[in-house]
């Protein structure tokens, strides 16, 4: 049942956030790998319009699996744009807090154990308009220690 609220909460922040800057607001999807634990990711992200100068809000929700784990990591960042001049490519480094939790072990002849817990990110990352991402995520407390994206802003 906390799931569940929590998971509500999570998408009411994510409406809120999106409808606060409707005209400029971009989604996406994203996949990976993560270190501790090692596992695939996927997910989906939103860029906000500029909160400030270059400024933008980028929260994101990943699915991670693998090593006996099952990861949901929803992600509250901010990052800062830098673009590059003469290219159709802009830099972003940010931060944010992050919610994780975690089922281990579970299987169809065992339950196994769920653990939630709060975690923080910093980021760098490269990007076109409306196109392809890469990213490095460095994480702290209960974050995954690493993780490399790739995805796909519309």
């Amino acid at each position: 049942m906390i799931k569940k609220r929590m998971f509500l909460l999570l998408g009411i922040l994510m409406f809120i956030a999106a409808a606060g800057a409707q005209a400029e607001t971009r989604f996406g999807v994203r996949a990976g790998a993560s270190i501790d634990p090692n596992q695939f990711h996927f997910g989906g992200h939103m860029v906000s319009a500029p909160l400030l100068a270059n400024l933008t809000f980028r929260p994101n929700l990943e699915i991670g699996v693998g090593s006996g784990i099952t990861t949901l990591a929803a992600n509250f960042e901010v990052a800062y744009g830098i673009p590059i001049p003469k290219r159709d490519l802009a830099f972003y480094i940010g931060a944010g807090p992050a919610l994780n939790i975690y089922r281990i072990g579970a299987s169809r002849v065992q339950d196994g154990s769920t653990d939630a817990g709060g975690g923080f990110n910093i980021l760098v990352g490269i990007e076109r308009p409306n196109g392809l991402m890469g990213e490095i995520k460095v994480g702290m407390i209960d974050s995954p220690e690493f993780k490399f994206t790739i995805g796909y802003t519309f």
